[in-house]
Order: structure tokens, then sequence, then C-alpha cells
């Protein structure tokens, strides 16, 4: 059947029952993205069981990590650069949709990640089976990067599970469990995982009828009438989330699909790739792409050789109790130690309810929680492969705290401090080992926050950072090496943001009028917001190291008042109730400076500049990813490095020096901005 294919990607099964078995192994990767030379060969083989027409197809993946991922990313960028985007675009499509129109059954046999063109590629085919492996996910993500299914799957995902489900998978871009994705019939079938292949083949037999409730509203829900009330409905939920502006994708998906239905289906792929195509090549997705390859490049830095079995830690406060939470589940064995066991209660009270949302099987959570243990009298110590210091701010009591760990601490090793802002160069001193010291900071809250600043000295080997590299991929952390100024990078590019904030607010602006500046801008969160969660006294302790380190006075709003730090105490600069900030109203008649955003963003882009100038981080790329995953800096500008020369360097160097000339020298440009 296959006769005269030179595949190097596909290996083809002819089962004397008719039934051919095509198994996706790609040669040069441990993954199945979808690369050209993938598709190439797939299209050869459409074209065969075309002409064939064998009894049924199965396809399944040969790779342990799973189906498909996706479409191979890192080729965006030269396909976008050769002009090639749309045509790139419709070539899968037409091939997804010769797939869906085989005149035999067809059958996605999943097991692992399949996301994206996978997702899709599975959407082509008559039927789908999963295996209940706790990897496996399916997902269509690609809001992610600025774009939307482009390849069948915004027209065949409706048509299939229905609107409301389909646009919940599409909008969030979060991966369903194969119970999940049964249960909207987004699979047909779930089994174990070794009788994965079987179950394919016997779908492609024997087929599945699906429940009238699940047709009835696939039906249903893409009417016309129906498209136009649930168009207006999604458009409404996503604004809650996501300015057009910044995010166009879901607006432009919801859009397409309230304009063309899913009935015509050659109609509805033509416009999906037309939207796609524009969308690929603006701004937005190339950011977030470029995000998405940051990101890579940050896993890949310390590769999977860490050396790291037990974790011990020192403070069970929120930060130090979070951290041990956290690699307990992440499956490393710790030992918490703080002065007395009452203070290690509550960091055990906080695991135990993370344990609970994230773990639902009890025998899991117990085995997790087990790992977990508490040590009052710090003999875990010596039994460490990794010690991480997360006491108070203070160079002398965490000096004391080291020179009593290096007396039991084994030869190979590190010992780590979780300090977000004393120099390195000072913490160091009197190490014994300085080779295998190193600065470990992690951003609070540690399970929602993806980033791991790596601290670095001149007296750091290099061994000692790539294996902290490694232990940060382990517990699903993105590492950012840096240097060991003051503020290292993350803190250093924030104090000046928040400094001008509270100066704003001293200055009358009203706090939700300036956190409305920095939303509209992209940020996640508003500045004066910010500070009230992060806390009065830690934006003190932070600013007042940062303002000495530029030779600059401390705002005077930096103020700490007994039981008005912020949102622990439920009063800060604002109010605080629930968990949420009570924002005052603002005067109908309110008019905001028109340099509001320029006061607010470009301290944190000279800082940024800065930083890159004086070798925080090796180069611009790191620093771009340090401040996205570590601050949340709006994704679709691609970093502050990135929206700088977007934007033009001259340009905005030229407003530092207005903004200097009228407010005074803590907006003078900083030096660096001549080499961007």
């Amino acid at each position: 059947m296959f006769e005269g294919l030179r595949l190097q990607h596909w290996r083809t099964q002819v089962r004397a029952d008719g039934i051919v078995v095509l198994t996706l192994d790609r040669a040069d990767q441990n993954v199945n993205a979808l690369s050209r030379g993938v598709l190439d060969e797939l299209a050869a083989l459409v074209e065969r069981l075309a002409i064939e027409k064998p009894k049924g197809a199965v396809f399944i993946s040969g790779k342990k990590a799973g189906f498909i991922p996706g479409a191979d990313i890192k080729g965006f960028e030269a396909i976008h650069a050769r002009g090639e985007t749309f045509d790139w675009i419709r070539s899968g499509q037409l091939l997804f949709d010769r797939i869906s129109k085989l005149p035999f059954p067809t059958v996605a046999a999943i097991h692992g990640h399949c996301m994206g063109g996978g997702t899709e590629l599975s959407l082509a085919c008559r039927y789908r089976v999963a295996s209940n492996a706790d990897n496996t996910r399916i997902g269509l993500p690609e809001v992610k990067l600025g774009i939307y299914p482009g390849w069948g799957g915004s027209v065949r995902a409706p048509k299939l599970l229905g609107a409301p489900a389909a646009f919940d998978l599409m909008l969030t871009g979060r991966g369903l469990r194969a119970s999940q994705a049964r249960a909207i019939g987004l699979v047909d079938k779930v089994v174990e995982g070794p009788l994965l292949e079987d179950a394919a083949i016997e779908l492609a037999k024997k087929g599945a009828q699906r429940p009238l409730k699940q047709r009835l509203t696939a039906w249903a829900t893409n009417t016309w009438p129906a498209r136009q009330v649930l168009a207006n409905m999604m458009v409404k939920q996503v604004s809650r989330k996501a300015r057009k502006e910044h995010y166009p994708a879901p607006f432009a998906m919801i859009e397409a699909w309230r304009r063309n239905g899913v009935s015509n289906v050659g109609k509805a792929l033509m416009a999906e790739a037309k939207a796609v195509s524009k969308l690929a090549t603006g701004p937005t997705a190339m950011n977030l792409v470029r995000v998405f390859l940051l990101m890579e490049r940050l896993k890949g830095l310390g590769g999977k050789d860490h050396g790291i079995q037990h974790v011990h830690v020192v403070g069970a406060g929120v930060m130090g109790g979070d951290i041990a939470a956290w690699a307990a589940f992440r499956g490393f064995t710790v030992t918490l130690q703080d002065r007395e066991m009452k203070y290690i209660e509550p960091a055990l009270k906080r695991a135990d309810e993370f344990y609970a949302k994230k773990i639902k099987d009890e025998a899991k959570r117990a085995e997790t929680r087990a790992r977990l243990v508490a040590d009052v009298e710090g003999a875990g110590v010596a039994k460490a492969d990794l010690v991480i210091e997360a006491i108070f701010e203070n160079a002398e009591a965490k000096h004391t705290l080291f020179k009593k760990a290096e007396a039991t601490l084994k030869p190979s090793a590190i010992l780590a401090t979780n300090t977000s802002s004393i120099a390195l160069e000072i913490l160091r001193e009197g190490r014994i080992d300085p080779a295998r010291f190193a600065g470990l900071h992690f951003f609070n809250p540690v399970a929602l926050m993806p980033l791991v600043e790596i601290v670095q000295h001149d007296g750091l080997d290099a061994e000692t950072t790539r294996r902290l590299a490694a232990f940060c991929k382990a517990i699903d952390k993105l590492p950012v090496p840096v240097a060991g100024t003051p503020g290292f990078l993350v803190n250093r590019i924030l104090a000046p943001y928040m400094q001008e904030a509270i100066t704003l607010f001293r200055e009358g602006v009203p706090g939700a009028v300036i956190d409305k500046a920095a939303l509209k801008f992209g940020m996640p969160m508003g500045p004066i917001e910010l500070v009230d969660t992060v806390g009065l006294d830690v934006a003190a302790s932070v600013g007042k190291i940062m303002a000495a380190f530029h030779g600059q006075p401390l705002p005077d709003g930096l103020t700490v008042e007994d039981g008005k730090r912020g949102k622990k105490d439920g009063q800060g600069l604002y109010k605080w109730e629930n968990g949420k900030a009570v924002k005052p109203e603002v005067p109908a008649d309110y008019t905001a400076p028109d340099d509001l955003e320029d006061r607010l963003i470009l301290p944190l882009v000279n800082e940024a500049v800065s930083c890159l100038a004086d070798g925080t981080v090796a180069d611009a790329d790191l620093l771009d990813a340090g401040v996205i995953f570590g601050t949340g800096f709006a994704p679709f500008r691609g970093g502050p490095i990135s929206y700088a020369r977007a934007e033009g360097p001259a340009k905005l160097k030229a407003k530092l020096e207005a903004l200097a000339a009228k407010y005074g020298p803590r907006f003078a440009p900083r030096p660096g901005w001549e080499a961007l």
C-alpha cells in the first residue's frame, strides 16, 4: 500500500484485518511536534489511503511522552520571515480536511500530551480514544500564543462538542484529562494505556454512537440565532479578563464563528485561515511566540541531573513554608525547620490545604504529605543535598544560620539563600565553600509564580548554578541566573515602578486611576494594589536597599504603620475585605495626568536597560523572560527590552529626559540606552 514512500517520521502497519496503523515517531525530536517534514509525509500517506481505501486507519504515537504536542513552534519565525504564514496554515487545513473526508473510519489513539495541531488532527478523525494515564491532556491552547486553532480546530470543535464546551476549551487553553474529554464528547472512549491500540482498532471496526444529548447540543448551539446570543455572552466574559487591543485572538475567533458558523465547512475554514494568518503575523502573536521560546530556553538551562533528593528549608514563614510544601509536592523529601513547632504548624496546615486542592487521590496525597517533615532541631541539614535559608531579611542573622549549617553540611550539598534584596557579596563573606553558596530567590505565592532567580557571585562554581537550574526544572519552575547586586533582577526593576506609583498616590492621584493606567498598559495588577499585596513593610525594606543603591531618597509614602501593612492586615493604601481591595470611588470629573503612564512604566524600562548594561543578566532575552515571568510584565509586549526596541530607544530616552527636567533626577536615563 505504501510502497515507494520514503518515510523518516512515520511507521506503517497494514494488518490482516484491513486496518492500517500509522505510528508517528518523529526522527529528530523527543516529541512529535508537527513540522513541515512530518506533515509532508502525512500528506503522502493520506493520498495512498484515499486510493487504497483500507477498512480503517488508526493514528498513534510512538513516543512515550505523548501523542502530538502541537505544531513545531520553533519554525514559526522562519515561516513568517518567508511570508508563508497563510500558505502554511492553509496547507495544514487542507490536509486535515482530506483526512476528515476519507471514506472509511479513522481513529486517533491518544496518550500523554495532545495539544493544538495534535488535537486538530484528532478532530479530523471520525473517532478518538484516549489513555486514562495521569499525564494525558487534550487541549487547544493556541490563544496563549496570540492566535487560535487554525487547522480546522475552531470549526470542528464547536461542530462536534457544541459551542459552549468548545469555546471553553479554546478560550481557556486548558488541557483536559481523558475523563473530562470523554464527558464533553471530545473522545469517544477512555481505556487503560496498554489497551489503547487495541481499543482504537476496535473503534475502527465497530464505531461508536454519540449520546443524543451531545448531538442535539452540538446542533442547537451552532444555529444562527444561538451564535448571535452566545457570541455576545462570550465577548463579555473574555472582556473581563483581556483587552481586545492587547489580546485580539479570542475576539477574532468568536466573531469568525458568529459570522460563519460551522455548517459550511469550506467557507468556515477559509475564514479561519485568513483570521489566524493575520493574527499570527501581528505583534501580539510574535511576542507571545517569543515568550514561549524564552520559556523553553529557561527550561533547558540546567538539564536533568541535579543530584538533589533531600531539601532542607530553614524558616517556616509564608515563603519558607510554601517552598518546602512545593518541593514535597514535586517529589522531593523535605525537612522544614524553625525555632519552635508552633512556627512550623501553620506552614504544615497550609500545605495540607494546598495538597487537598491539588491531589484528588487520597493515597497520593498522603504519600506527598509524608515527604514533608517538621524538623525543629535541624537534623535534616546533615542529610540534605540542598539547604535553603528563608528567614527574615537581616544579614547578621543569616550569617549566624549559615555558620551553624556549615558545621554539618555534606561536602556535595548546596547552601542557598532566599534573600530578596541583600547582595550576595555580603552574604558569601565567611562561607567555608563559597563555590557551593548561591541565592535561590522564589516569589510569592510560590505555587503560582513560575520564576526563580539563581543569584550568583564571583566565587560561585558554574556547576552549582547548573545543578540549581536543573533543580528548578524538576520543581516546575523557570530559572534565571542573575548577578548578586541589590534587588537582583525582578525586585530591582519593580522598585522604581512601585516607588513612582506611591509618589503619584501621595500627590493625590487616586489609587484606582493609577492601577487602571497600569492595567491598560497590560500589567496583571495595578502597582498600588501590588504594594498592598506584597506588604508595605516588605516594599519599604526592599525600597530602602534600592534607594541606597541608586543614591536616591525613599518616597514619603512608603511608611509602615502597625496594623496597616496592606492585604495581610486588612488595611494599607487600600482597605481589604474578603481578600479583595476596596478602592474608593473616583470623582466623575477627575482627569488623570497626561504623563501618568510614562511616569509609571518608563522607570521600570529605564531600570531594565540599566540591568542589561551592567550585566545583571547575560542577555536581553533572559532579562525579558525574567521580568515577564517574575512580574507579569505585559507578555504581549515581549518584555521591557523588546518594548523599548519596538517603541524606539531614542524616543523613550527623550521622554525620560523630559520627565527628569520636570520631576527630578530619578527619571534620568540610566546607562545603556545607546546600546539598544
